[in-house]
């Protein structure tokens, strides 16, 4: 039955290049990157980017624009009020922070994932897509 199956006829997910974004994580505008779980949002790609801190090594970024119908007006990605998961109110999907991968609602892909370095307390975000 075709009408069973998931809708995975969409739009590509557009890409934007960017300047490398570095972060001093020592400044106060970022100190909610220096706990486990925390994150911020900075300027980059096409509808802005959450960085997320896994671990003191480890942080994720991702691009708010969300993966479902991503050309939509609405489509971005914000963190939800509980600070566990990311959520696109427009389409109602969620997404994890381990991968951006969708959690309920609609989406089917992931959030495009950039790459991330950390060297001392810079890190450094690039266009460089990693999923």
């Amino acid at each position: 039955m075709v009408a069973c199956q998931p809708d995975l006829s969409d739009d590509p997910i557009p890409y934007i290049p960017f300047n490398e974004i570095i972060i001093n994580l020592s400044f106060p505008e970022y100190a909610t990157l220096r706990t486990d779980g925390g994150y911020k949002e900075v300027n980059g790609g096409v509808r802005g980017i959450i960085v997320y801190r896994v671990n003191a090594t480890s942080y994720n970024a991702f691009e708010r624009n969300c993966s479902f119908h991503p050309n939509d007006a609405c489509a971005t990605v914000n963190i939800h009020s509980s600070s566990l998961y990311m959520t696109d109110p427009c389409c109602g999907s969620t997404f994890d922070f381990s991968d951006g991968n969708p959690s309920g609602g609609v989406a089917w892909r992931p959030l495009r994932k950039y790459r991330t370095q950390l060297t001392g307390t810079t890190l450094s975000i690039t266009d460089e897509v990693i999923n």
